[in-house]
């Protein structure tokens, strides 16, 4: 078995203004403050001589990398990403940036936000809009049915609110 691994499919190029703004702090904050100190430190550690047993001379040279990798990666995202502002016009339907309120048959009540794969936080409640919960959502209206497939079942949801605030 080779070393190859196709490439990751890459997800759906939306975002939310708020999400944007997150991603474009995170990038700013690597290249202007924590990049910096971290040159910084790993000057201070070549200075100390050899190289090959400094601690603080690999590990910086590795964190440089790692905040390099995501510097690259968060760059490329933002410039081919699609920034969603506004609500649409058909604001009784479910599309991207709504706030979804899902019932579920027992009466559990649990609330969403469609947003892009690059912020989904289902901590917070972001549902990527990638995801098959979200996927079923879509095009929905307010006291439609909601199947969701899974390998154990089917799980029956009905859309309770639809909020775009």
């Amino acid at each position: 078995m080779g070393r190859y691994r196709p490439p990751a499919r890459k997800g759906s190029p939306y975002i939310t203004k708020e999400g944007a703004d997150v991603l474009q702090a995170e990038l700013s904050h690597l290249w202007k403050v924590e990049r910096p100190e971290v040159t910084n430190a790993v000057h201070e550690a070549a200075k100390n001589g050899d190289r090959s047993e400094n601690g603080d001379y690999i590990y910086g040279k590795r964190r440089l990398r790692e905040i390099d990798r995501r510097v690259r990666y968060l760059s490329k995202r933002l410039d081919e990403l699609t920034v969603v502002e506004q609500a649409p016009p058909e604001r009784d339907k479910v599309f991207f940036g709504a706030w979804v309120t899902l019932e579920d048959e027992a009466g559990n009540e649990q609330r969403y936000r469609i947003v892009g794969p690059d912020e989904f936080d289902l901590a917070a409640g972001k549902l990527s809009m990638d995801s098959p919960l979200a996927r079923a959502m879509l095009g929905k209206r307010l006291d439609d049915e909601v199947l969701l497939k899974k390998p154990e079942g089917s799980e029956c949801f009905y859309i309770v609110a639809i909020d775009y605030c």
